[in-house]
């Protein structure tokens, strides 16, 4: 079991990639050293100057302190920061009171949920970055904890039943694979049931238990594009499909039932190109759109404990904006003293006085806010509960980037996000590209961005390509299945513009991106060797054949939908066709490839075959793996060195 033997695991994976590295060494002169006691290997890397880590020390010692939970009395909060490592749970009993930590373990802490009416709080935690988290029991009064699943299974999605006593969650440990539901009884965690059997490779996960803790609010996944809500008796596990099929597809995404179970909420795209908040009545059927004048999608519904509040968040060209709403009559009211910036983990307190909002600005990295209320829709005070350290920054003065958007190929707007040094230009420019393809490059607070404009005078660019969200469902789809080059045109456009730009020097250009951004460099650089000086692949996609073979099953069927079917033979051609391990002739520019190696999403053998392919060819690459990491690195000893490395790889080749 992987919880019971990480020794073993960690051993087992050091063997493994130390295998593969004597095959590549045995015709490739490659220097290797290491760091972090062994757990960080890094090919052809220089050495990193003393100088250059004193200089980044300040930007990576920022903090943030995301809200978690309110603590059962109502008066008190749980975050997440870290002051070690890892990010661990912490409570904060006032406003800009001290942090108390909770837990300590090595690997970061991932979504916590307190107990409804109790004390108790669960969590998930995984191994190594390998993804299979398991859900544990802490309690807060002496800090201990007892796992409550397999410890072999990847669970996920805890929603605690009104009562306390059970919880519902998503599992693949019915089959390795599938992403069912499972209910719980957390006080006789061995006897848990399955509830949801997914048999067509969706995701599937529960939003919301009824009053009566007897029917479950159900999601069911199945891509970017198609979504659906279903209501489960949570004993017989008896579906009822409420919204979405698979005749016509559309973005429908649960959130809660309304009081007295009288109907849901939720957000739908069937009636406009964004999702809009809408609510169901189960008696009549009736379909009420709440934001149908909003042009722009709602990401973000939460209800107060009574069922008489609630709220929700409008991403505006991605840009988050509050609103207070009524459940009852459905009216709603802009919260205008939220400052500018991204809004998350939205919750009412338990006596329905207070909201909490997580909030990032440009300038602020994530810390708790609490909006007081006096009534559904009329607010007071917003006041700052966490004060995170950005390591004696002057964060004021971190740059505001600007919104453009350039024409691409087909004269479609692409939008993007631009940061720019003060300085007189003409500026070097870093492109960084989202992964996902469903994403979206937010505003948020970066601290590595302004690394790059104040340690390399770089102008940094964000472009959100097609097939990103937040536009519609139409720029969603643009880059799907035999469309996927077309994302990478807008790179190219985007290339143009740079050209265009007096303050911008179009010679000295790099790309930098993760998971399918890491796909999105690779690709880049073999169309666009000739306008790039450097390239940075983090855990990215090289060949979609061999990614689609090779990531974990619970979410190759779920990837096949976006990316095209590798069985279907005219997709294998068109996927190798674009694939860039088999493309590498084309690639002429200096790369940097940065892995996990535990990442159960884009796994280890796409790093291994690109670097392989490009030292062949003669083809000057860096290459770095965490052998205790997985999608990214969230340790903080190996984010360091990996951020550093970037640095001097820029500065070497930009």
């Amino acid at each position: 079991m992987l919880f019971s033997n990480k020794k073993g695991v960690v051993l087992l994976s050091r063997l493994i990639f130390l295998s593969s590295l004597l095959v590549s060494l045995s015709s490739l002169a490659v220097t290797e050293r290491v760091a972090n006691d062994g757990q960080l290997v890094m090919q052809d890397v220089p050495e990193i100057p003393q100088t250059l880590v004193e200089e980044m020390n300040r930007y990576q010692n920022v903090r943030s302190a995301p809200f978690v939970d309110f603590s059962k009395d109502g008066n008190g909060i749980y975050i997440y920061t870290r002051f070690a490592d890892t990010y661990q749970l912490h409570r904060v009993a006032k406003a800009a009171g001290m942090r108390t930590q909770l837990t300590f373990f090595k690997e970061p802490i991932s979504r916590a949920v307190r107990q409804p009416g109790g004390d108790l709080v669960a969590f998930t935690m995984d191994a190594g970055g390998n993804e299979y988290s398991q859900i544990f029991l802490l309690d807060p009064a002496n800090g201990e904890s007892q796992m409550l699943t397999d410890g072999e299974s990847r669970n996920s999605g805890i929603r605690w039943s009104h009562h306390g006593r059970k919880i519902a969650y998503s599992s693949t440990k019915r089959d390795g694979r599938s992403n069912d539901i499972w209910v719980m009884d957390v006080n006789n965690p061995k006897n848990d049931s399955l509830v949801v059997e997914a048999k067509d490779g969706s995701w599937w996960g529960a939003s919301d238990w009824d009053s009566r803790n007897q029917h479950l609010l159900v999601g069911q996944y199945v891509s970017a594009s198609d979504s659906r809500v279903y209501r489960v008796d949570a004993a017989s596990g008896e579906k009822t499909l409420l919204e979405g099929n698979a005749t016509t597809p559309s973005i429908n995404y649960a959130y809660a039932f309304s009081d007295n179970d009288a109907g849901f909420f939720f957000t739908t795209n069937q009636k406009s190109e964004f999702t809009q908040l809408a609510y169901r009545e189960f008696e009549t059927n009736e379909l009420t759109l709440i934001t149908r004048d909003i042009a722009w999608d709602v990401d973000q519904f939460v209800l107060s404990k009574d069922l008489s509040q609630a709220a929700f968040v409008v991403n505006e060209d991605g840009i988050d904006s509050l609103y207070l709403l009524d459940p009852k009559s459905f009216n709603f009211k802009k919260v205008n003293t939220i400052p500018v910036g991204i809004i998350r983990s939205l919750a009412f307190s338990p006596d329905g006085q207070n909201l909490a909002v997580t909030l990032n600005t440009a300038q602020t990295p994530s810390d708790v806010f609490m909006l007081k209320l006096s009534s559904a829709l009329d607010f007071g005070e917003l006041k700052r509960w966490t004060y995170s350290e950005v390591g004696g920054l002057d964060t004021e003065k971190f740059t505001l980037p600007e919104l453009i958007r350039y024409k691409s190929f087909d004269e479609r707007d692409i939008p993007a996000f631009v940061y720019k040094p003060d300085k007189k230009g003409p500026h070097p420019v870093i492109i960084t590209i989202h992964g996902g393809p469903e994403a979206q490059y937010r505003p948020s607070f970066r601290s590595t961005v302004q690394t790059w404009i104040d340690n390399i005078g770089a102008a940094v660019i964000a472009p959100n390509v097609r097939g990103s969200s937040g536009y519609g469902t139409e720029y969603l789809n643009l880059d799907n299945g035999f469309k996927r080059e077309d994302s990478v045109k807008d790179i190219g456009a985007l290339l143009d513009w740079i050209e265009s730009q007096p303050d911008l020097d179009e010679n000295r250009v790099a790309v930098i991106g993760g998971s399918y951004g890491g796909y999105m460099v690779l690709a880049s650089a073999m169309y666009y060797s000739e306008r790039l000086k450097a390239a940075v692949d983090v855990v990215g996609i090289s060949n979609f054949v061999t990614f689609l073979q090779n990531t974990k099953d619970y979410r190759r069927d779920l990837r096949r939908v976006e990316y095209g079917d590798e069985r279907d033979p005219e997709m294998y051609e068109f996927l190798q066709k674009i694939s860039p391990s088999n493309n590498v002739d084309k690639i002429n520019v200096p790369m940097f490839v940065v892995q996990g190696q535990n990442d159960p999403r884009v796994p280890v053998t796409e790093a291994e075959q690109i670097v392989k392919a490009l030292r062949e060819n003669g083809k000057p690459v860096w290459y770095m793996n965490a052998l205790n990491e997985g999608h990214g690195y969230r340790k903080k000893e190996n984010r360091d060195i990996y951020q550093q490395a970037v640095v001097l790889f820029f500065r070497t080749f930009l």
